[in-house]
């Protein structure tokens, strides 16, 4: 099950959307094109195209499994007492005293550039379920890493 918002919900939809009526149908179309060029044995543009289409439905069969099993969190119902998915989190390095923040989210809506972290990640995972002024150790792939929990909103 993926937990995440509306947004993230709608996004992936309208993905599954384009890709089945816009890409499906130019993956059907090159198939077609690379097979009325004669001999299927020896021709390794129509091997492309059906190499292609599997990795395209693939993809469709992907999306179609995540916005089945999706459930859509309602910001409104949760509280920011304790780090939980979708709470944006001020944390500080007692290390260096850097601060950072991070938008906890579901795998699907990841994008670091944008602050948001999975919540599969370590950080997410050692985050989860702390309080303000909580510190958390993290065993990260550089070693562990001791965040404070500085603040906690949506």
């Amino acid at each position: 099950m993926a937990y995440m918002t509306k947004e993230g919900y709608d996004k992936l939809v309208a993905e599954l959307h384009q890709l089945e009526t816009v890409e499906r149908p130019k993956a059907s179309a090159a198939i077609a094109e690379a097979r009325d060029k004669g001999d299927l044995s020896e021709n390794s543009e129509y091997d492309a195209a059906k190499e292609a289409q599997g990795m395209l439905e693939m993809k469709i069969n992907q999306l179609k499994e995540v916005i089945n099993t999706a459930k859509i969190i309602d910001p409104s119902k949760l509280n920011t007492d304790t780090v939980q998915i979708l709470t944006k989190v001020e944390l500080r390095n007692t290390k260096n005293n850097m601060k950072m923040a991070y938008t906890i989210v579901s795998e699907s809506e990841a994008n670091l550039r944008q602050g948001k972290i999975s919540v599969s990640t370590p950080i997410a995972q050692g985050l989860l379920g702390k309080k303000v002024g909580d510190v958390v150790d993290i065993k990260i792939p550089q070693g562990t890493i001791s965040l404070e929990i500085i603040s906690i909103s949506f």
